[in-house]
């Protein structure tokens, strides 16, 4: 699968979210900048993650195939950990179609059944469902966007002060300051059961 070729009419001082508007007003060279700022790093990070260039290639295509039809619900900011969770769930969506192909081809019909979803699906998915996601959404957004990073993306410190375009000093901050407000949030929605009193009725 052909990747998108590089158009021009934006430039380095354009933000992400001044792309992503644009995209979502439909200018197809705000995407083609997105593309040559963002690809790069996406590309290295899918192939860390899967051995198989052309599955990474083509997941790198739906990422931004992804974002032109969905720039409208971006909330502002910085475009890389967004596109990051696009392209984890491609990925997961590419290998679950490669492993259910290959269990077709070399299972019984009669134990063929629904897989087990992998770490990083259940991590992505506690993000959005549950208590997780829930208390991820009281948070501020500038913690939940460094929780994002190194949480979710497994970006380093100075990985996630590039994306994010802050100090790595403050990166670690929001990362401590993000578990804990995390850790309180998710005490809200859970509280701790009262003990019950020792002993029985008299």
């Amino acid at each position: 699968m052909k990747l998108f070729r590089p158009m021009r009419g934006h430039g380095e001082s354009d933000t992400d979210a001044a792309l992503l508007r644009a995209v979502a007003d439909g200018d197809a060279a705000a995407l083609a900048t997105l593309y040559d700022r963002h690809a790069g790093w996406l590309h290295a990070r899918l192939t860390r993650r899967c051995a198989d260039p052309e599955v990474a290639r083509e997941v790198l295509q739906d990422t931004f195939v992804t974002v032109w039809r969905s720039a409208a619900g971006h909330r502002g900011g910085e475009a890389g950990g967004w596109l990051w969770t696009i392209a984890a769930r491609r990925l997961v969506d590419a290998r679950r179609v490669q492993e259910r192909a290959a269990r077709v081809e070399t299972a019984p019909m009669d134990v063929l059944g629904a897989e087990a979803p992998s770490a990083e699906e259940r991590v992505l998915a506690g993000l959005e469902f549950g208590d997780v996601g829930t208390a991820l959404d009281r948070i501020s957004p500038e913690l939940r966007e460094v929780l994002r990073a190194t949480v979710v993306d497994g970006l380093t410190t100075r990985e996630a002060a590039r994306l994010l375009g802050i100090p790595e000093g403050t990166v670690k901050t929001r990362a401590m300051r993000a578990r804990a407000e995390l850790r309180a949030a998710l005490a809200q929605l859970s509280p701790t059961p009262t003990p019950a009193p020792a002993g029985g009725p008299a």
